[in-house]
């Protein structure tokens, strides 16, 4: 497995923005940033694949929340901007190790961050 370790997040009022920053230590095919609002499911938020550069964004965050990655670092980015309340949750990253499969699937990934929670005041 390939530890993962994530930055970032805090409380922030809504229109406002922050940059969530997470560092894997070995080979990986591809990130994403996942995200559990409270008492609901774990949902996807974007993905990225690390050759490529390819993303894919869920609906409720194209447009405000793009993912890049530094190769050198080994490190994934969610600048999240324009963030509303429903923002709000417990954020991860993930990293995929093979090849393929369908990244905005949280049961794609093979290794997860601890989690680092983001709270949008009204």
């Amino acid at each position: 497995q390939v530890p993962m370790v994530e930055s970032g997040g805090g409380l922030v009022q809504a229109g406002g923005s922050l940059r969530l920053s997470c560092a894997a230590s070995g080979r990986t095919y591809a990130m994403g940033w996942f995200r559990q609002p409270p008492g609901k499911e774990r949902e996807h938020v974007a993905n990225i694949a690390w050759s490529t550069g390819g993303t894919y964004y869920a609906d409720s965050v194209k447009g405000r929340f793009p993912i890049s990655r530094d190769n050198a670092k080994n490190t994934v980015y969610l600048q999240m901007s324009s963030l509303k309340p429903e923002d709000t949750a417990v954020y991860y990253c993930a990293t995929r190790v093979r090849p393929g499969g369908i990244l905005s699937s949280l049961y794609n990934y093979d290794t997860w961050g601890q989690g680092t929670q983001v709270t949008v005041s009204s």
